[in-house]
């Protein structure tokens, strides 16, 4: 079965930039802004991410930032500084996961007309800014999303010694030992600095059907989880990070271009750039292998489809039309309820023209949980290997950090049936809720004190 799916979101934040990357002639609908493209050496963004911002006599205070122009390497000029790649270490692990700058400018959402294969709900086209952003070089994978799986045992041990602390002295004692968790477990777990962790797989076999390397990207979450795996990030990075909004992802995947696919109009070296069904060798493949759009992104065409913020609908583009002008933040479809949801890019299971740039496919929550026994289904995880083993994400980063408003609508719980499942879990002690903040992974890297786990058997 093949995905079906869309909708549009973004970040308004008018930015002059200097685009990171040498892309000829400017095609007629990827115009940016100021005067113009700055291309940088395409030197390995690799050895740039790990010296950005930390030259000798440039410190900035913003990840990603800094104050003077770059000597070489992949840049973009923002308002706030020099955008650059940058390197993370997902805290608490040796993980790391590396994000690439975006130049901002306008282009043409959807497929023109003569594209081939082209889908109804790819038109009609429209015009769209797009502020700079970072975006993830690959998709999530499974080293850097078991980090987050992780916190469901360790969530759960928590709340035990929360229940310990209020009867039993030598619990107390030993917690006065190792401060950080003792002030995880004397606090309240709060809805808005709080993530669910997600609940052990039901089905490995099928999650896991392409394999568990480290470097496989991570599939059959929903996008509810996606969500909260940002949030997770974000708190405990320190650094705001979300899903893409179609829009975004769309822009970043043309990275310049008007043609079907990032490289040209003909699918015949989508080989060259993407894993889909006839090269895959069914199943999902080590994430970057293949050669990288204009922009340096991996995997935008195929591998896995990417689970994107917003919620799907077939005539989106024509409501967009009618928004003479449109910005990003015009073009965001918040959902309303659990699905459909935006998935793009294609995957291993599909045929090339789900691999295009404007393909759109969204998620269907009955079909995708079917083998699942629970009621309500998970919030979580899917259970269909077709076409959910298909289906992941990556994470972006905007320049102007998320307002409380716009973290909530990233992040949180925002269809009625998605809280009555969640809720559910929680009060069925299926589910794990806890406070995350800088300070978490010292603090869950306490339990493994032997006094601690004394405390646990």
């Amino acid at each position: 079965m093949k995905l079906r799916s869309l909708c549009v979101l973004v970040v308004s934040a008018a930015c002059s930039f200097l685009v990171p990357f040498s892309l000829g002639n400017e095609p007629a609908n990827a115009k940016t802004d100021e005067a113009e493209q700055v291309s940088a050496s395409k030197e390995s963004t690799e050895e740039v991410a790990v010296t950005t911002a930390e030259t000798a006599n440039d410190q900035p205070t913003i990840l990603g930032l800094q104050k003077t122009k770059p000597a070489d390497g992949v840049f973009v000029e923002s308002d706030h500084g020099y955008m650059v790649p940058y390197v993370v270490t997902i805290p608490g692990s040796d993980v790391k996961f590396e994000m690439v700058p975006i130049p901002g400018g306008t282009f043409l959402l959807g497929s023109s007309e003569s594209e081939a294969n082209r889908g109804d709900d790819e038109g009609p086209q429209v015009e769209i800014e797009v502020p700079p952003f970072w975006m993830a070089k690959t998709e999530v994978t499974w080293a850097e999303y078991r980090q987050f799986m992780s916190l469901y045992d360790k969530f759960k041990q928590v709340a035990t010694l929360r229940t310990q602390l209020k009867t039993d002295k030598q619990a107390k004692k030993t917690l006065e030992r190792t401060k950080a968790l003792q002030e995880l477990v004397q606090s309240t777990p709060e809805e808005v600095d709080a993530v669910t962790s997600p609940t052990p797989l039901y089905y490995p076999e099928v999650t896991y059907e392409s394999g568990e390397d480290p470097d496989l990207p991570a599939v059959t979450m929903t996008p509810y989880a996606a969500r909260q795996y940002t949030k997770w990030l974000s708190l405990v990075a320190g650094q705001t990070y979300r899903l893409p909004s179609e829009v975004e992802w769309e822009y970043a995947a043309r990275a310049g271009s008007t043609s079907a696919y990032s490289f040209g109009d003909s699918a015949e070296d989508i080989g060259s750039y993407g894993w889909f069904v006839e090269n895959s060798d069914d199943r999902s493949q080590p994430v970057g292998k293949k050669k990288a759009n204009p922009w340096g992104l991996h995997d935008m065409h195929g591998n896995v489809a990417e689970i994107v913020l917003d919620e799907y609908a077939a005539d989106t583009y024509e409501k967009l039309a009618k928004l003479e002008g449109a910005t990003s933040q015009q073009a965001i479809q918040w959902p309303a309820k659990q699905f459909p949801r935006v998935v793009r890019g294609g995957s291993w299971l599909d045929d090339p023209a789900a691999l295009r740039s404007a393909a759109r496919f969204s998620t269907d929550d009955l079909e995708w949980k079917a083998s699942d026994p629970n009621l309500p289904l998970s919030p979580w995880w899917y259970t269909e290997i077709f076409p959910a083993g298909g289906v992941g994400f990556r994470v972006m980063r905007p320049l102007e950090p998320l307002s409380k408003e716009l973290q909530k609508k990233a992040w949180e719980i925002d269809a009625p049936e998605l809280r009555l499942a969640v809720e559910a879990r929680l009060e069925e002690g299926r589910g794990a809720l806890e406070t995350v903040g800088p300070k978490l992974p010292r603090a869950l890297g306490q339990l493994e004190d032997a006094e601690v786990q004394k405390l646990l058997d």
